[in-house]
């Protein structure tokens, strides 16, 4: 995404402050992080708050421990952009440098949005809560409602500060329907990244379609034995994602449907890019960590479907950002 770099950056009106409905979407959004901080910085000092007895994140305490530092900086960078998205030393801050923590944090917090609620209401309709409880315990059921219940809150407030910067920012680059766009903005190396996108997302679409479809082709027994609905309902959620990834990059470079609004189009593929590719990314490094049993060892096809969605968002989040380069080239 650093193609955005050539984004205009317009000074900030003179005493710009965030009003009451920006402050209180900010409180939210930093609030709404406190949960996860205070659970990660727990765990990393010792502590087995919500880890039942056996978790088998109790087994590799350093590497746990590692791994909680690391998401603990991941969502204190939520903080620093709420604080961003609303002060006016953040109208000066580079485009490239805030779009990149963007798309990530867009791409990693949709999928929650999406999926988690799915999951409760598949659970409900169906009277399901657990069909295949899992061999080792993970977590208290509790954990899970407050952290991804804060990511939701998190989703909401920081989706809604950025759209309102961005429009404040740059809402002459998506102006108009997509018929009204000029050729340049979508040249042979726009085009090119789009189809190279839509070409690498038939593996890992396919793949998870048959996974949402109950097929158990590519799984480990392990996988098969725990299987409930909530992993259907996540392999239905990435299909989606990967979908609408393609088709709207698609029409963004090809510029139809003409009467299509570019602002909807732009952004459909901004927080689909970017599901795709930072969900691909995480699950692809998550599977590489070392583990010493066997039967935990991710297998290839669905290692490969990881490394397909990572692909595939990125190579169709570059095409947005050479788009948006191109746009403000033109304006």
């Amino acid at each position: 995404m650093t193609q955005t770099a050539h984004l205009p950056a317009p000074a900030p009106a003179a005493g710009h402050r965030p009003n009451a409905a920006r402050r209180a979407l900010r409180a939210l959004a930093i609030l709404a992080c406190l949960p996860y901080i205070s659970l990660k910085v727990a765990w990393v000092a010792g502590s087995e708050l919500g880890i039942p007895a056996g978790s088998v994140l109790l087994e590799r305490r350093e590497l746990m421990a590692a791994v909680n530092a690391v998401s603990v900086v991941a969502d204190v960078l939520v903080v620093v952009l709420a604080l961003l998205l609303t002060q006016a030393w953040g109208r000066r801050f580079p485009a490239w440098l805030l779009a990149l923590p963007m798309w990530a944090a867009t791409g990693l917090l949709a999928p929650i949005m999406t999926g988690y609620p799915a999951q409760l209401a598949v659970a409900l309709v169906t009277g399901d809560a657990k069909a295949a409880a899992p061999s080792e315990p993970f977590l208290d059921e509790w954990v899970f409602g407050v952290v991804y219940g804060g990511f939701i809150l998190q989703g909401l407030a920081l989706g809604t500060l950025f759209a309102l910067y961005a429009r404040d920012r740059w809402s002459h680059l998506w102006q108009g329907r997509l018929g009204d766009l000029s050729a340049r903005t979508s040249g042979p190396g726009a085009r090119l990244l789009a189809v190279a996108g839509a070409v690498v997302a038939l593996v890992p679409a396919t793949l998870h379609l048959l996974w949402a479809t109950g097929s158990i082709t590519g799984l480990s027994a392990r996988m098969i034995a725990e299987r409930d609905s909530d992993d259907y309902v996540l392999e239905a959620d990435r299909l989606v994602f990967v979908v609408v990834a393609v088709a709207f990059t698609l029409f963004l470079v090809l510029r139809r449907p003409a009467r299509l609004r570019v602002r909807t189009t732009l952004a459909l593929a901004w927080t689909a890019s970017g599901a795709a590719g930072c969900w691909g990314a995480y699950l692809s490094l998550v599977a590489l960590l070392p583990d010493p049993d066997p039967s935990k060892h991710v297998p290839g096809l669905v290692q490969l479907s990881y490394a397909g969605d990572m692909i595939t968002g990125f190579l169709l989040a570059a095409c947005v950002a050479l788009f948006l380069r191109r746009r403000s080239a033109g304006a």
